[in-house]
Protein backbone atom coordinates (compact mmCIF):
# COMPACT_ATOMS: atom_id res chain seq x y z
CA UNK A 1 0.00 0.00 0.00
CA UNK A 2 1.53 3.54 -1.13
CA UNK A 3 0.67 6.91 0.12
CA UNK A 4 -1.37 9.21 -1.30
CA UNK A 5 0.16 11.09 -4.08
CA UNK A 6 3.57 8.69 -3.95
CA UNK A 7 2.88 7.63 -7.75
CA UNK A 8 3.25 10.87 -8.65
CA UNK A 9 6.23 11.63 -6.66
CA UNK A 10 7.39 8.31 -8.12
CA UNK A 11 6.71 9.02 -11.75
CA UNK A 12 9.45 11.91 -11.42
CA UNK A 13 11.66 10.87 -9.75
CA UNK A 14 12.00 7.84 -12.52
CA UNK A 15 12.68 11.27 -14.96
CA UNK A 16 15.52 13.35 -12.38
CA UNK A 17 17.10 9.17 -12.34
CA UNK A 18 16.66 8.76 -16.04
CA UNK A 19 17.97 11.80 -16.62
CA UNK A 20 20.90 11.44 -14.50
CA UNK A 21 21.71 7.61 -15.22
CA UNK A 22 25.03 8.25 -17.68
CA UNK A 23 26.82 9.30 -14.73
CA UNK A 24 26.27 6.16 -12.89
CA UNK A 25 28.66 3.37 -12.92
CA UNK A 26 29.16 -0.23 -11.33
CA UNK A 27 31.36 -0.50 -8.74
CA UNK A 28 32.47 -4.40 -7.10
CA UNK A 29 33.36 -4.30 -3.41
CA UNK A 30 32.84 -6.53 -0.56
CA UNK A 31 29.55 -6.46 0.79
CA UNK A 32 29.14 -4.16 4.04
CA UNK A 33 27.03 -5.81 6.21
CA UNK A 34 29.30 -8.99 6.20
CA UNK A 35 27.35 -11.66 3.74
CA UNK A 36 29.17 -13.63 1.37
CA UNK A 37 28.05 -12.10 -1.50
CA UNK A 38 29.69 -10.29 -3.93
CA UNK A 39 28.42 -6.47 -3.76
CA UNK A 40 28.19 -3.91 -6.00
CA UNK A 41 27.30 -0.49 -5.96
CA UNK A 42 25.17 1.25 -8.54
CA UNK A 43 26.95 5.23 -8.19
CA UNK A 44 27.37 8.56 -9.39
CA UNK A 45 29.31 11.98 -7.93
CA UNK A 46 27.23 15.09 -8.23
CA UNK A 47 27.54 18.42 -7.17
CA UNK A 48 24.13 20.16 -4.97
CA UNK A 49 21.05 18.50 -5.44
CA UNK A 50 17.91 20.69 -4.32
CA UNK A 51 15.49 19.39 -1.56
CA UNK A 52 13.40 17.96 -4.71
CA UNK A 53 15.78 15.98 -5.99
CA UNK A 54 17.16 14.70 -3.20
CA UNK A 55 14.25 13.27 -1.79
CA UNK A 56 13.16 12.02 -5.50
CA UNK A 57 16.08 9.78 -5.23
CA UNK A 58 15.40 8.85 -1.71
CA UNK A 59 11.99 7.62 -3.15
CA UNK A 60 13.83 5.30 -5.47
CA UNK A 61 15.62 3.49 -2.94
CA UNK A 62 19.26 5.25 -3.34
CA UNK A 63 20.96 6.49 -0.23
CA UNK A 64 24.21 9.00 0.49
CA UNK A 65 27.60 8.12 0.70
CA UNK A 66 29.98 12.05 1.17
CA UNK A 67 29.30 13.23 -2.39
CA UNK A 68 28.10 9.89 -4.04
CA UNK A 69 25.16 8.90 -4.93
CA UNK A 70 24.00 4.79 -4.88
CA UNK A 71 21.82 1.72 -4.98
CA UNK A 72 23.00 -1.65 -4.19
CA UNK A 73 22.85 -4.02 -7.74
CA UNK A 74 24.44 -7.11 -6.91
CA UNK A 75 23.94 -10.15 -8.69
CA UNK A 76 21.81 -12.92 -7.25
CA UNK A 77 20.53 -10.73 -4.08
CA UNK A 78 18.37 -8.29 -3.36
CA UNK A 79 18.37 -8.66 0.57
CA UNK A 80 18.87 -4.46 0.76
CA UNK A 81 15.67 -3.45 1.23
CA UNK A 82 14.95 0.25 1.46
CA UNK A 83 12.89 1.21 4.59
CA UNK A 84 11.19 4.45 5.43
CA UNK A 85 8.67 5.26 8.56
CA UNK A 86 5.82 7.86 8.13
CA UNK A 87 5.62 9.68 11.58
CA UNK A 88 2.48 10.57 12.05
CA UNK A 89 1.54 6.95 11.43
CA UNK A 90 4.14 5.80 13.57
CA UNK A 91 2.47 4.67 17.17
CA UNK A 92 5.59 2.63 19.38
CA UNK A 93 5.37 -0.34 20.87
CA UNK A 94 5.68 -1.36 24.55
CA UNK A 95 9.41 -2.11 24.60
CA UNK A 96 10.52 1.32 22.48
CA UNK A 97 8.08 3.75 25.22
CA UNK A 98 10.45 1.45 27.61
CA UNK A 99 13.39 3.24 26.35
CA UNK A 100 12.25 6.44 25.62
CA UNK A 101 11.16 6.23 29.61
CA UNK A 102 14.60 5.25 30.46
CA UNK A 103 16.79 7.86 28.19
CA UNK A 104 15.12 10.70 29.83
CA UNK A 105 18.30 11.99 31.68
CA UNK A 106 19.51 12.03 27.88
CA UNK A 107 19.78 15.59 26.72
CA UNK A 108 19.27 16.46 23.09
CA UNK A 109 21.02 18.51 20.52
CA UNK A 110 20.84 19.52 16.55
CA UNK A 111 23.61 21.17 15.49
CA UNK A 112 25.75 21.92 12.11
CA UNK A 113 27.75 18.62 11.38
CA UNK A 114 31.61 18.76 13.10
CA UNK A 115 34.33 16.96 12.55
CA UNK A 116 35.70 17.65 16.05
CA UNK A 117 37.94 15.90 18.34
CA UNK A 118 34.84 14.95 20.26
CA UNK A 119 32.89 13.53 17.75
CA UNK A 120 36.32 11.67 15.99
CA UNK A 121 37.08 10.01 19.51
CA UNK A 122 33.64 8.78 20.32
CA UNK A 123 33.59 7.41 16.13
CA UNK A 124 36.52 6.06 16.51
CA UNK A 125 35.63 3.95 19.97
CA UNK A 126 32.40 2.90 18.45
CA UNK A 127 34.56 1.85 15.11
CA UNK A 128 36.91 -0.28 17.56
CA UNK A 129 34.52 -2.17 19.04
CA UNK A 130 32.02 -2.66 16.40
CA UNK A 131 34.20 -3.79 13.73
CA UNK A 132 37.56 -4.55 15.25
CA UNK A 133 39.09 -6.08 11.84
CA UNK A 134 37.82 -2.74 10.05
CA UNK A 135 41.05 -0.38 8.30
CA UNK A 136 38.80 2.67 8.19
CA UNK A 137 39.08 5.38 10.62
CA UNK A 138 36.61 8.13 12.02
CA UNK A 139 38.68 10.58 10.41
CA UNK A 140 38.17 8.91 7.00
CA UNK A 141 34.36 8.13 7.28
CA UNK A 142 33.97 12.17 8.03
CA UNK A 143 35.54 13.13 5.25
CA UNK A 144 34.14 10.23 2.98
CA UNK A 145 31.19 9.45 4.07
CA UNK A 146 29.59 12.23 6.58
CA UNK A 147 30.79 15.28 5.01
CA UNK A 148 29.03 16.23 1.87
CA UNK A 149 27.99 19.81 -0.11
CA UNK A 150 25.29 17.42 -1.84
CA UNK A 151 22.20 18.09 0.69
CA UNK A 152 21.45 19.66 3.32
CA UNK A 153 23.76 17.75 6.42
CA UNK A 154 23.40 18.09 10.23
CA UNK A 155 23.51 16.02 13.58
CA UNK A 156 21.77 15.11 16.64
CA UNK A 157 23.87 14.54 19.90
CA UNK A 158 22.75 12.62 22.39
CA UNK A 159 24.38 13.80 25.88
CA UNK A 160 24.42 13.03 29.91
CA UNK A 161 25.78 15.95 31.55
CA UNK A 162 29.19 16.72 29.54
CA UNK A 163 29.29 13.32 28.18
CA UNK A 164 28.60 12.67 24.62
CA UNK A 165 26.56 9.10 24.16
CA UNK A 166 25.81 9.50 20.70
CA UNK A 167 26.00 11.28 17.18
CA UNK A 168 23.86 10.89 14.33
CA UNK A 169 24.30 12.15 10.99
CA UNK A 170 21.03 12.98 9.33
CA UNK A 171 20.22 14.67 5.98
CA UNK A 172 17.07 17.11 5.96
CA UNK A 173 14.39 19.12 4.13
CA UNK A 174 10.66 20.82 4.98
CA UNK A 175 9.49 17.15 3.60
CA UNK A 176 12.11 14.41 4.57
CA UNK A 177 15.07 13.54 6.89
CA UNK A 178 17.41 10.57 5.67
CA UNK A 179 19.21 8.74 8.81
CA UNK A 180 22.75 8.53 7.33
CA UNK A 181 24.74 6.91 9.98
CA UNK A 182 24.45 6.92 13.61
CA UNK A 183 27.48 6.02 16.06
CA UNK A 184 27.25 5.94 20.04
CA UNK A 185 29.55 5.16 23.45
CA UNK A 186 29.87 0.87 23.13
CA UNK A 187 29.49 0.91 27.21
CA UNK A 188 26.09 2.47 26.61
CA UNK A 189 24.67 -0.09 24.56
CA UNK A 190 22.24 -1.03 27.69
CA UNK A 191 20.19 2.17 26.81
CA UNK A 192 19.23 1.18 23.31
CA UNK A 193 20.81 3.86 21.34
CA UNK A 194 19.84 2.36 18.01
CA UNK A 195 15.77 2.58 18.79
CA UNK A 196 16.68 6.18 21.09
CA UNK A 197 17.65 7.38 18.41
CA UNK A 198 14.75 6.53 15.57
CA UNK A 199 12.45 7.77 18.26
CA UNK A 200 13.81 11.05 18.27
CA UNK A 201 14.10 11.41 14.81
CA UNK A 202 10.95 10.42 14.32
CA UNK A 203 9.75 12.61 16.73
CA UNK A 204 12.02 15.75 15.67
CA UNK A 205 9.73 15.01 12.50
CA UNK A 206 6.46 15.04 13.83
CA UNK A 207 7.04 18.23 15.51
CA UNK A 208 8.49 19.85 12.27
CA UNK A 209 5.54 18.11 10.42
CA UNK A 210 8.36 16.72 7.93
CA UNK A 211 6.15 13.52 6.34
CA UNK A 212 8.94 10.96 5.59
CA UNK A 213 11.88 9.50 7.48
CA UNK A 214 14.42 7.65 5.14
CA UNK A 215 16.18 4.81 7.89
CA UNK A 216 18.54 3.48 5.22
CA UNK A 217 18.34 -0.38 4.09
CA UNK A 218 17.04 -3.43 6.37
CA UNK A 219 18.32 -6.76 5.59
CA UNK A 220 16.14 -9.46 6.70
CA UNK A 221 17.97 -11.72 9.87
CA UNK A 222 20.63 -9.35 9.66
CA UNK A 223 21.07 -8.49 13.94
CA UNK A 224 22.51 -5.29 13.57
CA UNK A 225 19.38 -4.02 11.42
CA UNK A 226 16.37 -6.15 13.46
CA UNK A 227 15.98 -3.01 15.47
CA UNK A 228 14.08 -1.35 12.57
CA UNK A 229 11.47 -3.59 11.60
CA UNK A 230 9.82 -2.91 15.18
CA UNK A 231 9.25 0.52 13.97
CA UNK A 232 5.60 0.15 12.46
CA UNK A 233 3.97 0.59 10.31
CA UNK A 234 6.74 0.83 8.47
CA UNK A 235 7.22 0.88 4.69
CA UNK A 236 10.00 -1.51 2.76
CA UNK A 237 10.60 -0.48 -1.02
CA UNK A 238 9.63 -3.61 -2.39
CA UNK A 239 9.56 -4.00 -6.61
CA UNK A 240 9.88 -0.43 -6.56
CA UNK A 241 6.90 0.05 -4.99
CA UNK A 242 6.79 1.50 -1.54
CA UNK A 243 4.61 -1.08 0.66
CA UNK A 244 3.49 -0.57 4.19
CA UNK A 245 4.14 -3.18 6.69
CA UNK A 246 1.93 -3.02 9.58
Amino acid sequence: MTGQGDGHKENAARGIVGDLERFFIHAPAECPYGLAQRAVYHQGIFGRFDDESMGEFLARGYRRNGNCIYTMRCPGCALCVPIRLRPKQFHPNRNQRRVWKKNQDVAVEIAPLTMSRENLSLLQRFLSTRFPAGSSSAESYYSGFFITSISRCFEVRYRLGEQLLGVAIVDGAPSWMNAVYFFFDPDQGWRSPGTLNILTLNHICQRHKIELLYLGYWIDGHAGMSYKNAFRPHELLLDGVWREQK
